[in-house]
This record gives C-alpha cells, sequence and structure tokens, in this order.
C-alpha cells in the first residue's frame, strides 16, 4: 500500500502545465466572435472574385462565337455550334457558379448571359453579366 501511494505521489509530482477547459471555450468563444464580425464584411470581396468566373466565361463565349462567325458569316444561338461546354454547377456538385447562355444570335450580333445559380450575399438576387458582339462585358444584376 505505502509503494502505491508513493506511485501516485510521483505521478502528480510530474503533471505538465496545460491549459484548462475553461480556458479553451473562452480562446474558441473569441475566436468565434472574431469570425461573426469578419465574415459579413468579407462577403462582397468574396461575390466581386466568383463573378472573374463569369467575366471569364464570357470572354471564352465572345472569341467562340467571333471564330463562329468568322467561318458562317452569323452568330449562333446554340452552345454545341462554338462547341462549349458548360461545366458541372454547384448545384450539380460541380464547381461552376454560373449557368452561360446565349439570348439572342441574328446575322450582325448576339448576346450571351451568365447568370449566378447561387445567392452569394443571401440578398434574394442572383448575380447576372452579360455580353455582346461588341466585347461590352456589363454587369446587368448586382449580387
Amino acid at each position: 500500500m505505502k509503494k502505491l501511494k508513493l506511485y501516485f505521489a510521483k505521478i502528480n509530482s510530474h503533471r505538465l502545465n496545460g491549459m484548462t477547459l475553461i480556458e479553451l471555450l473562452l480562446v474558441l468563444a473569441l475566436i468565434g466572435i472574431l469570425l461573426s464580425m469578419a465574415v459579413p464584411k468579407l462577403m462582397p470581396l468574396i461575390g466581386r472574385t466568383k463573378s472573374l468566373e463569369a467575366q471569364m466565361q464570357l470572354k471564352h463565349i465572345l472569341s467562340l462565337e467571333k471564330n463562329y462567325f468568322y467561318i458562317n458569316s452569323k452568330y449562333t444561338n446554340n452552345l454545341d455550334d462554338i462547341d462549349f461546354e458548360q461545366s458541372k454547377l454547384v448545384t450539380q456538385d460541380g464547381k461552376a457558379n454560373y449557368k452561360i447562355e446565349i439570348v439572342e444570335a441574328t446575322n450582325r450580333s448576339f448576346v450571351a448571359k451568365a447568370t449566378s445559380v447561387t445567392d452569394f450575399d443571401q440578398d434574394g438576387q442572383f448575380n447576372v453579366w452579360q455580353v455582346n458582339q461588341d466585347e461590352e462585358i456589363k454587369e446587368i444584376t448586382k449580387d
């Protein structure tokens, strides 16, 4: 019995200093408060970054439509005609945030549109970008 008491006394004397559960919870709570203050300020930046995807896709559509025009002397409203393949959308377990479509196409003009499939800032509006044959890329609906 005496040996057992000495054994436990020896274990207790070699305790490591550390944080208590209360201290860990306080640190986590502070981190949570700081994140809740920072995230709303970062949302517009996230939306602007994601809109770069729409602009790049519309530039690609513009290039494909111009190539099609040089060969056929008209624009097309069919994405398959210009060999554009829509990336899998985030709503379908993909990575694309924008659905691309050609709204109108005539012999002299075309309009293509990129519409977001998610509401980035949860305000009820979806981001929409548009391009035409004159290389005018503009944001139609801000998110």
